[in-house]
Order: structure tokens, then C-alpha cells, then sequence
């Protein structure tokens, strides 16, 4: 591995999706081309995704959590407000909560609409959107260290941000749902381990080569190396009701995959995980989320989730102390520890409001609306 410089903090950047919801009953609103062209007349840039119902952002390359939340928060509320006047609800959530059972309109580009063709019923319901990190690396055999030395801690990242228990009007018994409608792709799960760079890119050029891939941008392992940057991108969470917590997650991976180059650097052993363990345990985190128990992979065995979490955090310690995260991370998993997850708080939301309470608790995401008196004080 080449050395790098590291007299800054190591750079990351924040992709964000979202879904566009009717405001009457939570089902896809096909609006993401007008919200578009709104926020362009007001300097604003969104991309639109496979769905007409989605939409995508991206913060700036970003040095620090302040930075890139001031950049998500922003983007959230004039969205939202612009979404409002449309009679739609900017929500973030791994699925929509209502009408998943109907087909979703393919956004009209050639790549899209080739890719829908392609799929055929495997991508028409595919209203999967995710929050996306990258994390810089000096190099591809960088990266594949990274991929490497990150699956242990695949099922944990997954409990951490699984967002998306309820689809087409009920519950489903997962908390991440998501991650289940993720694996109907051709190319699904956490990636295999790969001996270097080369050896990444070969994989790649066979799976598209093959006709397996139409091309490398529909790779979706829950981690990858970005083919438009020189990043690790990891895909594996859910997108988040807030942003605060969609930056919480970014620094967290930020320490993780610093610590993972320096284990590279220093010569230490990638974890040896058998076969189908890491997969297996992160299908068991996206039913159980943090209520329940993990698996792992590295012992295979099962543990309270969030004594995972906790040795998850141990092993990067160093690191989000020395950015100056880790007292945003403490404060971010105490929270975990007093409200649950974000797949919790819908469910709760679901089940005393219905389908209301859930475009409620969306809206408050975005800074539409407030949390009741109650509910901001046990935030608090």
C-alpha cells in the first residue's frame, strides 16, 4: 500500500436518498423531474434516481461532521418545503410505506430504462433507497483492504441504520426491509474478498463482460469501490430519518475504514470470516436491527446487539478521537440505547398514528414540523 500524507483528517462525502411520498396516504408520488427543475431555478443541484419517486444528493467532499450535516440539513429543508407545496412528503426511509405493491415509474433515461428492461419484475418494485459514504483511499489495493477489514462489522453497521420495517401498508417483522429487497438484484450481499486492486477490477470487467452487469455502475454489494472516485463507498445502510444521524454514520465508517488502512500499514492479519457468515449475520441484523441479538462473523456467534456495536466502536476509538468524533458517536448511540432505532421509532409512530404518524415523523426529519413537547424532551 502507497503512504499517504495524513496530516488532515481523512476526507468523506455523504450521499443521500429519498423518497417522494403522496402527502394523503404515503404511496410514491412521481415527482422528482418538477422538484428538480424547482431547485435548479434556485441554484440547487439534485439527481434524479431509478424511480420518478426518488431523488439524490450528495454533500461536498468534507473534512469534517459539521460540514457535511450544515450541507444535508440545508438540502433537506428547502427540498421539503419545495415538496410541500407539491402535496408531497420528502421522507427518509429505505422504502415507502404504501404502495410498493404497484410497479414504480422508471425515470426516463436510457441507462434506466435499459436496466428496468434488463430486471424485468425484479426491479419493478425496487424503491430501495439507501445512504451512501464514501471514504477516500490512496489506491484500489487500499480499498480492497478496506472491504476486507470492514466485514465483521457489516451486520452491526446494519442494525445501527435499518430504516424501512414497514411496506405496502404493514409491517413486515424486519427492520430493515431493504436490505431483503436489495438481494433480488444480480450482483447482491457484501462483496467477496479480493487480493488486491487487480484482482477487484478483473472481477468487474467478468461480471459485466459476462452480461451478468449491463456496466460497473449497477454493482450493488453493500460496499464497493466507487468507479467515479478514489473512494471506498459503502451502500449498506437504509436512508435516514434525519440527518444528524446519516453524518453520525459517515464519521463512524470515516474511523473504521482509517483503522482498517493502518491494520494494512502495520502488516496485521485480514480477519478470517468463513463463507456466508458475513451475509447470513447482516440478513439476521436487517430483521432484528438493535432490539434483538447479532451475529459476529468474525466468532460466529450471537451476542446483544449492541455489544457488537460496542466492540465495533472500541476497535475505532483512536480514530474518532483523534477527528474529534467521539463525542458525536457517544452521544449518537446513547440515543440508540434510549429511543432505539430509526426502524423503532416508525414502528412506534406506525402503530399509534397509522400511516399519518408516519409522514409526521418523516416531515419532522426534514424540519418540517416539530416533535411534540414530550418526545423533544426525551431527546433531549
Amino acid at each position: 500500500m502507497a503512504e499517504e500524507d495524513r496530516s488532515a483528517p481523512r476526507t468523506f462525502g455523504v450521499e443521500e436518498e429519498y423518497l417522494l411520498l403522496h402527502a394523503a396516504d404515503g404511496t410514491p408520488a412521481d415527482r422528482a423531474a418538477q422538484l428538480v427543475r424547482d431547485l435548479a431555478e434556485h441554484g440547487e443541484d439534485a439527481d434524479r434516481e431509478f424511480f420518478a419517486s426518488q431523488l439524490e444528493t450528495a454533500t461536498p467532499v468534507c473534512r469534517t461532521a459539521a460540514e457535511a450535516e450544515a450541507a444535508l440539513t440545508g438540502f433537506r429543508a428547502r427540498l421539503a418545503r419545495e415538496a410541500e407545496h407539491r402535496g408531497v412528503v420528502l421522507a427518509g426511509t429505505g422504502l415507502p410505506p404504501a404502495g410498493g405493491e404497484e410497479a414504480g415509474t422508471v425515470t426516463p433515461q436510457q441507462r434506466y430504462r435499459l436496466i428496468g428492461e434488463e430486471l424485468g419484475e425484479a426491479a419493478a418494485h425496487q424503491y430501495v433507497t439507501g445512504t451512501h459514504v464514501h471514504v477516500a483511499v490512496p489506491s484500489s489495493d487500499a480499498g480492497v483492504e478496506v472491504l476486507a477489514r470492514l466485514a465483521r462489522w457489516a451486520p452491526a453497521l446494519v442494525a445501527l441504520t435499518a430504516n424501512s420495517p414497514v411496506w405496502c401498508g404493514a409491517e413486515t417483522g424486519f427492520a430493515a426491509w431493504r436490505q431483503i429487497m436489495n438481494r433480488s438484484w444480480p450482483v447482491s450481499g457484501y462483496p467477496p474478498e479480493f487480493a488486491d486492486g487487480a484482482a477487484y477490477e478483473r472481477a468487474i470487467a467478468q461480471l459485466v463482460e459476462s452480461g451478468i452487469l449491463i456496466d460497473s455502475g449497477i454493482v450493488t454489494w453493500e460496499a464497493r469501490l466507487s468507479q467515479r472516485f478514489p473512494t471506498v463507498e459503502l451502500r449498506i445502510a437504509d436512508a435516514q430519518l434525519e440527518a444528524g444521524e446519516a453524518v453520525s454514520f459517515a464519521v463512524l465508517v470515516r474511523a473504521l475504514v482509517e483503522h482498517a488502512l493502518r491494520d494494512a500499514a502495520a502488516g496485521r492479519a485480514r480477519p478470517e470470516i468463513a463463507a456466508g457468515l458475513v451475509d447470513g449475520a447482516v440478513w439476521k441484523a436487517a430483521r432484528n436491527g438493535l432490539d434483538g441479538e447479532l451475529v459476529d462473523p468474525l466468532t460466529a456467534r450471537s451476542l446483544p446487539a449492541f455489544d457488537l456495536v460496542d466492540l465495533m466502536i472500541a476497535e475505532a476509538q483512536a480514530e474518532l478521537t483523534e477527528f474529534g468524533d467521539f463525542p458525536r458517536i457517544e452521544r449518537y448511540v446513547g440515543r440508540l440505547r434510549r429511543e432505539g432505532g430509526p426502524a423503532r421509532r416508525q414502528l412506534a409512530r406506525f402503530r399509534e398514528r397509522g400511516m399519518a404518524g408516519l409522514l409526521e415523523l418523516y416531515r419532522e426529519g426534514m424540519g418540517i414540523g416539530a416533535p411534540t413537547a414530550a418526545r423533544a424532551a426525551a431527546r433531549a
